[in-house]
């Protein structure tokens, strides 16, 4: 099987020789991907040209996939923000079941062990959207169960970060 047919995305290994001005560079492309090289230069401590010779060989190498906006769900029309997990007979991950990435309430779709075979992250209107594209999950063969989770507040949402912890702290809560 060709790699445009498989159906599972191959995971890449950390690109080795990331070194702290790597990770400073994509710390501050990650909160403004519209950076100039000098603004970056001025962040991290190199010159533009340093810092654009980086970046290139970050892309070359897939580091940094793309550069993107990122828009507010509510701003545009669609606050309420699911997490669908579905449960499927089998493999379940057929060809027409990965249609439904062509809806662009769907923001993403993750193959996960436990109760669930996926979960689909997505954005909707309003309840009754979110309704209608669990309605197009369930004509699909082997959609057994569906359960969402429809957010309340959001506390943290953001793109892969960077930084590596290298010494977890201890987080205990107080006594009370």
């Amino acid at each position: 099987m060709n790699e445009n047919t498989n159906p599972v995305q191959h995971k890449t290994v950390a690109a080795p020789g990331l070194d702290r001005f790597d990770r400073k560079i994509l710390g501050a492309l990650v909160a403004d991907s519209s950076c100039s090289y000098a603004r970056l230069g001025e962040l991290v401590g190199l010159s533009a040209p340093a810092v654009h010779e980086r970046v290139k060989r970050l892309r070359r190498s897939g580091v940094i996939q793309q550069s993107t906006v990122s828009l507010n769900g509510p701003a545009i029309g669609k606050p309420l923000l699911t997490f669908v997990h579905v449960e499927f007979e089998g493999w379940g991950k057929s060809q027409k079941l990965m249609q439904i990435a062509d809806f662009p309430e769907v923001e993403e779709m993750h193959s996960v062990a436990g109760d669930s075979g996926m979960i689909i992250k997505v954005r909707t209107a309003d309840a009754h959207a979110l309704e209608l594209l669990l309605s197009q999950l369930y004509q699909l063969t082997g959609v057994r169960t569906t359960r969402s989770y429809i957010t309340l507040s959001t506390f943290l949402e953001r793109s892969v970060q960077a930084g590596v912890t290298g010494d977890w702290p201890d987080l205990s809560l107080p006594e009370g």
